[in-house]
Parts: C-alpha cells; structure tokens; sequence
C-alpha cells in the first residue's frame, strides 16, 4: 500500500513539472513579442510568446511625455516592463531587445520598475504600425525625470521590438 502510494505520489510530481513551467497561455492572435533566455515561465517550448491581447490582459499603464524623436507630448499606452518580466519569471540579468530589423540594446533588469519604461502597443490611442515605430516601443516616462532623459536612456528606447533575450 505504501509503495503504491509513493508511486502515485512520484507520477503526479513528475507530470505536475510541465504544468509549473508553463504558467502562460499560449496565444490566439499573431506573435508580437517573444522572451527567451533566463525566464521562469514558458508557453512555447523554452519562449514566452504574446499575441497583443495577452500584453493588454497585462494590464495597461499610461504614459504621457515628449521623445526626442516625436512631434509635442503624447500619449503611449502599454504594458509596464516591470509587469511583463513578472510575467516571464525574470529575477535579474540584462535584456537584450531586438527590433524587426535586428537592432539590439541592452537593457539593465534593475530599469524594470514602477513608474518606470512600458511596452508601449499604443500612441494617442492607435496601435502603431511598424512605419510608425510599432508595433511595440519601449518608452521611458521622460518628462517625469530627468534621469531619463539622457542619452543612455534614450538608447534602451528600441522601437520595433519583437524579441527579448534575458542574459546574465
């Protein structure tokens, strides 16, 4: 009887263990953004992929600011970065955001806070073509500080983003 019981016990832990790993549901829409590397949740094999519906199941945060590279203030709605690395079981490192066209930045685990960059799906309330930077930008809020309007700030400010690559 005991060793039924710890038999069964063993099965259930060992099939339990695809289940922990893969907290995310897999997306229905088009892929707009895929996280690999030193993640902690998964939905398709050793990746987080999101469609643009599960970003906004997110939770969307508001950011009202200039950019350097925009006309007046605007307004960018997305997914905090600090939400979405939550999401993915990130603990730390470096991210590595690529664009559409394979620009890479590098952005330190440590901007990922309150208050701090989106993922950025929306500006002014349409979501952004890749001829207009899209479809997701990572913006800082910049007119809140101006530790954010620096130079290597603006350069973790990728737009066409499509992929993160968590590092040590």
């Amino acid at each position: 009887m005991l060793r039924k019981l710890i038999q069964s016990l063993a099965i259930a832990a060992l099939t339990a263990l695809p289940l922990a790993a893969q907290d995310l549901a897999a997306p229905e829409g088009e892929v707009i953004l895929t996280l690999s590397g030193e993640i902690g949740t998964t939905n398709a094999g050793d990746t987080a992929q999101f469609d643009l519906a599960m970003l906004e199941a997110l939770g969307a945060e508001t950011i009202e600011t200039t950019t350097i590279w925009t006309e007046g203030t605007n307004t960018f709605e997305g997914v905090s970065l600090k939400v979405l690395a939550e999401a993915a079981g990130i603990e730390g490192g470096t991210l590595r955001a690529t664009a559409i066209n394979d620009y890479a930045v590098e952005i330190p685990f440590e901007d990922a806070v309150e208050g701090g960059p989106i993922v950025a799906y929306r500006m002014n309330g349409a979501e952004m073509s890749v001829r207009d930077k899209g479809p997701l930008w990572i913006v800082y809020p910049y007119d809140s500080s101006a530790d954010y309007r620096t130079e290597v700030i603006y350069s973790r400010s990728i737009w066409q983003l499509d992929r993160i690559v968590v590092v040590d």
